[in-house]
């Protein structure tokens, strides 16, 4: 293998890759923007982004691992600013826009996102050079770019990985989404559901028949799967037929089970997801406090003088601290231009100060919380929406204060302001979270810190660009849960489960009520799972688990998103599984990934184009070739999907197991 630490020629921030990365990344936001409001979840794509980096960059001779991984830097940090979507939703629905406005979002995303670079550069030497956090996905990403980039040395088998990973992304993508096709032409049903009573009870179960949720499970792996079913068990087989029963519904199973699980029974997994987030945060708070005074004081005794070699060497922090204060003083007019026109404008000076300081104060805390949490989980499975339940029930508080003591009268501004400073917050929070795995991976490759820095930036403005277009068009095609109705009839509803919550939380604390007894009921759910999730930790030495978070996500999701991710998560199980006494197995396994990471992709961008079509046309079903009414209806369809969705998983899979074999 290349000594990467000893190549002499140092080929890294390039225009090219700049250019590369931001299409990648704008590629990769627009997939994660979509699933994050169809599932609550969102995907890694640095592992993705470096393959397809590879295999295109190759063509020039001058190509090093140094540049694919800027490559891969910008790319990753334009998808993780697609996890925004999980806050700015919010601000539609409770009213306070209707759409979204480009400068407003533009710059709560490029504010947040850069104040996440440069709120975590100091956190570098403390949290990836003296420490011993694992950082998974920095460490796969690191080890997919040494196998695949450039060197004297590199085997033809390395070679050929690549080409095969570019292509295998590829093919997963074109089959999700001509699958999608097929479903949005009616060929095929995207679910399948059947309700039943049981005397006065009512419930149902079904699942979906859509790639990218299947993919989405093959990534989270089989533990989370599971837990996601868990919860969708304690929703559908208990609380959603007990309280029907109880309630004495009347009319069609479907009609009855469905209301009951939409306006209450997601209250009490909201309760659920509020509790467990706080839960794995706080379980942190012991290692990072340890974690970061252990190499702060390693630091310490460092001589102050020291020339620092270039794998060592930030922006500078001088240059760190002018470019935090410009920012800063950026939010502080977009905040104080919010406050113009509402009744927040005569405290403006006081109220502006404060967001100014909030967003200092627990945006610090939010990036040594994050960045941590991406070293000791990965930046895919930290979770950060548990950041946005608390960040806005503390500005949630903080401004029910500043009304008490400014006597500002009830106003949809008060919580309107408190969920733009969150929306600020949460992407210090994301960026964070991605920037220290990014540099992790650096760290291993032999990359410039600063540079990596930089490019990091260029991401942040690379996927805030294209966030609101995204935003605006798949609200005015689809609309969000809670939100005013999609502009086009006909089509289905984007859950935006945290955005939901987020938006619920803000309104019951600053002055309404989101029916805080079901809520409640949910966090005593969440508690027990956490007890029997610690249970099966000290039992069985972290054999088994049940993570409360994805227990709680289940319960809240629609039954057949939690399904189908489920079923990912054990067709994930079992292909490493097949694959493992294969000619290829650790090929074949980094593959599967790849797999699953293009039927997110595929699917996910297909809907992007399906709700530009569905604006420009009007039309709910402009897709829709064989009419609703016609004989092709009901079950036909509805087998042919399932026939269809398990043929075309078998097929890719096995393609993917026989591509490995050939490497």
């Amino acid at each position: 293998m290349t000594d990467f630490t000893a190549a002499p020629k140092r080929i890294e921030l390039t225009g090219r890759a700049l250019v590369l990365g931001s299409l990648l990344g704008i590629v990769f936001t627009a997939a994660n923007v979509y699933l994050g409001l169809r599932v609550g979840l969102t995907f890694a794509s640095a592992i993705p982004a470096a393959v397809i980096s590879m295999a295109l960059l190759r063509s020039f001779k001058t190509s090093t691992i140094w540049e694919n991984m800027t490559v891969q830097t910008v790319a990753s940090v334009g998808g993780a600013m697609s996890s925004i979507i999980f806050v700015l939703p919010a601000l539609v629905m409770v009213g306070w826009w209707t759409e979204f406005p480009f400068w407003q979002s533009f710059l709560i995303c490029v504010f947040g996102g850069i104040l996440g670079v440069t709120f975590s550069i100091p956190l570098r030497r403390a949290l990836v050079i003296n420490t011993d956090l694992p950082y998974p996905e920095g460490v796969a990403a690191a080890e997919v770019l040494k196998v695949g980039s450039r060197g004297a040395d590199q085997t033809e088998s390395a070679v050929r990985e690549n080409k095969a990973g570019l292509l295998t992304v590829i093919v997963g993508s074109v089959g999700s989404a001509f699958f999608a096709f097929l479903v949005s032409a009616r060929a095929f049903a995207g679910e399948a559901a059947a309700f039943l009573r049981i005397g006065p009870s009512a419930t149902g179960l079904g699942g979906g028949m859509q790639l990218a949720l299947l993919g989405a499970g093959h990534l989270v792996g089989l533990a989370v799967g599971l837990a996601m079913f868990v919860g969708l068990l304690i929703s559908w087989a208990f609380f959603v037929p007990i309280m029907t029963a109880m309630q004495g519904t009347e009319g069609l199973a479907e009609e009855a089970a469905t209301t009951v699980w939409a306006t209450q029974v997601r209250r009490i997994g909201a309760g659920a997801i509020g509790i467990a987030a706080i839960w794995t945060l706080l379980k942190l708070i012991g290692p990072l406090i340890s974690g970061i005074a252990s190499a702060l004081s390693a630091q310490r005794r460092r001589d102050a003088n020291e020339v620092l070699d270039r794998t060592e060497q930030d922006i500078p922090i001088g240059l760190v601290g002018i470019i935090s204060g410009v920012v800063l003083l950026a939010i502080a007019v977009l905040l104080w231009s919010f406050t113009q026109g509402t009744p927040l404008a005569s405290s403006a000076p006081a109220i502006v100060a404060g967001g100014v300081l909030y967003v200092i104060v627990i945006g610090l805390v939010v990036a040594s919380v994050c960045g941590y949490m991406a070293g000791l989980i990965g930046s895919s499975n930290s979770p950060v929406s548990g950041v946005g339940i608390l960040a806005i029930l503390v500005a949630s508080l903080l401004m029910l204060g500043a009304m008490q003591l400014f006597n500002i009268p009830a106003d949809p501004s008060i919580v309107a302001f408190a969920l733009l400073i969150t929306g600020v917050v949460f992407a210090v929070a994301v960026i964070s979270n991605d920037n220290l795995q990014d540099l992790k991976t650096g760290q291993l490759v032999a990359a410039t810190p600063w540079r990596q820095q930089t490019a990091l930036i260029v991401g942040v403005f690379a996927g805030a660009l294209v966030i609101p277009f995204l935003l605006n068009l798949l609200n005015s095609a689809f609309g969000f849960q809670g939100g005013p109705p999609a502009t086009v009839a006909g089509t289905e509803t984007l859950g935006a489960p945290q955005a939901t919550l987020i938006s619920s939380l803000a309104v019951g604390v600053i002055g309404g009520d989101p029916r805080w007894d079901l809520i409640g009921i949910g966090v005593i759910v969440g508690v027990v799972i956490i007890a029997i999730d610690e249970v099966l930790n000290r039992t069985t030495k972290r054999k088994y688990k049940l993570p409360p978070l994805a227990v709680g996500i289940g319960m809240y999701l629609p039954m057949a998103v939690t399904t189908t991710v489920t079923v990912g998560a054990i067709i994930g199980m079992m292909y490493d599984r097949w694959v493992a006494k294969s000619k290829n197995p650790e090929p074949a396994r980094r593959l599967g990934i790849l797999m699953a990471s293009g039927l997110i992709v595929g699917e996910s961008l297909f809907n992007v184009l399906l709700a530009g079509v569905i604006v420009a046309t009007n039309n709910g079903s402009p897709f829709g070739l064989i009419p609703a009414d016609s004989f092709w209806s009901g079950a036909y369809p509805m087998i042919a999907g399932i026939l269809g969705f398990f043929g075309l998983i078998w097929a890719l899979y096995t393609w993917t197991k026989k591509k490995a074999d050939t490497i």
